[in-house]
Order: C-alpha cells, then structure tokens, then sequence
C-alpha cells in the first residue's frame, strides 16, 4: 500500500489504515495520517470509503476529549508544516514505546466472541453463563486481550497470564483495569445518545518522558469498535450497525476466502452505506453534523 508523500515529513510505518511520518524537527513525535482505506479479515481492501479518514480522526479526538484524566498521545496543535489537505486526519502524538497487546474489552455477544460461545459456553476462554443469544448484554464486560500481529498476520487471542509474560504483571494488570474503566465510561457515554458500545480495543504505550501508560492509536472507532443502534437492540434488531460490519457480512456472503487469495472488489452500494453509517455515528454521538 501506498503511503501519501508529506514535503518535510519522512514516511516511518504504515498500518492497515494509518500511516506514521516522523520529521527531525520534531524528535521524539509522530505524525498519524488516518487514509481512507478499509480493512477486514486481516486483509486491506478495494477501493476505500470516502473521508473516512477524517471521519475516524475527527471521532478519536473527541472521545480523547471525552476521558477526561486519561493520559493520551495526542499533541496540539499540529505543525504548520503538515500540507492542509491532510491535516483534517491527521494527529500529532508522542512517541510511545508500544505494548504488544491489543486491549480488548467485549460488553455484548458479538463476532468471534459469539462463534466461541456457541460451541464451548466461553469467550477467549472466559466462562459464560447458559442461554446467551447473539447480540446478547454480558452481565459485566470481560477484557480478551489479543497479542498484535505483524501487518498481514492474525492477530492472537491470548489469556491474561500470557499477557503477563509479554509486559509483567504490573502493566498487565494495569491495562486491563484502564481498559475495563474507560469501556464503562464509554458505554455510558454512547448510551445516553441512544448508540450501543458492543466491543472495542484499545492500545497502550509508556510514555518516554514520565514513564505512565497512555492511551494511543484510535479509539473508539467505527473501525476499532462495534456500535449498534439501542432502539433497534431492544427491539430485536442485532445487526443495525454503525461500524464496518456492513464490510465484513457482505465479505462473508460474496467471498471464499479459501478459495481466493485476494477478496473481492467492495460495490458502490456497499461502500456507500458504510460511509453513511460512519457520520451518522459522529451525528449521533456529537450532535454535530458529518
């Protein structure tokens, strides 16, 4: 995947979705360009979803701004030497020393969580009570962390003991209870906006100068998290998604993924839908128009 070239910016990393551009101007910073690609099944697909960049940049930042006493990467203003056309996705961070944990935390049976419940009454592991149907509130949410895959790999359901073993017991005892309080936080948050926090994943780094854990990367995305709508919850409707669930069913339906090593190309309609339903996300959370 192509990274955008950034005059006075060196390119450093790109993800499934972002790029990282360091510059000797600014020593131990980043700049995160969030582009407009979509990924699902470990796999970066075609073509990408219209300003969905900015759309997810413009949602992180006022989740940031939400968790208030929750250390964050994030650094304003951006430089004024970040070219304008980018500076609506884009985040100036501290450079954190990252932890190789994908932070988990599931509120509702959802995803791979509901396949594993429906054949051993477990997710990630963790016992669940009988009678669980999908879509399904958990009667507390559970942290499932998953060890981060190298890009193109699968990222790795992993117990809290193996997460011990990567990051020692203090950090990993400490990202579980972050992780569990700011997914509390956050549920209410989306719950009086009438919008359901299924699932989400967090990441963590150490930052460099104070040694605290902050929070990094996303959050609470459409792409890093399922959000559904409560109305349509409760009403019985457990697929009326905010996220790019819409991506993924349409894959399931449209691709064998043994068969073809390369997914199919996501229509118009699909492709249109998803971008609706991400700013109506942002609408619905922020009360101001996407």
């Amino acid at each position: 995947m192509d990274a955008t070239a950034l005059a006075g910016w060196t390119h450093a990393y790109s993800g499934k979705v972002r790029d990282l551009y360091a510059s000797p101007d600014h020593p131990d910073r980043l700049l995160v360009v969030a582009s407009d690609r979509v990924s699902a099944f470990d796999h970066v697909l075609e073509p990408g979803i219209p300003s969905k960049g900015e759309l997810l940049t413009r949602l992180s930042r006022w989740w940031f701004d939400q968790l208030d006493g929750v250390a964050n990467h994030l650094v304003d203003p951006v430089p004024e030497t970040v070219p304008a056309d980018v500076v609506a996705r884009a985040m100036f961070v501290k450079t954190l020393d990252m932890f190789p944990v994908e932070c988990v935390v599931r509120g509702y049976l959802a995803g791979s969580g509901l396949l594993e419940y429906e054949e051993s009454q477990t997710v990630c592991g963790i016992p669940l009570p009988a009678g669980l149907g999908r879509g399904d509130r958990l009667p507390e949410p559970i942290y499932t962390p998953a060890f981060k895959a190298q890009l193109g790999d699968h990222d790795e359901n992993i117990t809290f003991e193996r997460t011990v073993e990567l990051v020692g017991e203090g950090a990993a005892t400490e990202l579980r209870e972050r992780s569990l309080d700011i997914f509390r936080r956050a549920t209410a948050i989306a719950e009086a906006r009438g919008v359901i926090l299924a699932d989400t994943k967090f990441e963590f780094g150490t930052d460099r100068e104070t040694g605290e854990i902050t929070l990094a990367d996303e959050v609470l995305t459409s792409d890093s998290s399922r959000f559904w709508d409560a109305d349509a919850w409760a009403s019985g409707n457990r697929t009326d998604s905010f996220d790019k669930q819409i991506v993924r069913d349409w894959l399931v339906q449209n691709w064998d993924s043994a068969a073809e090593a390369v997914p199919p190309t996501l229509p118009a309609h699909i492709v249109d839908r998803t971008a609706d339903r991400y700013r109506e996300l942002i609408s619905r959370l922020t009360g101001d128009a996407a």
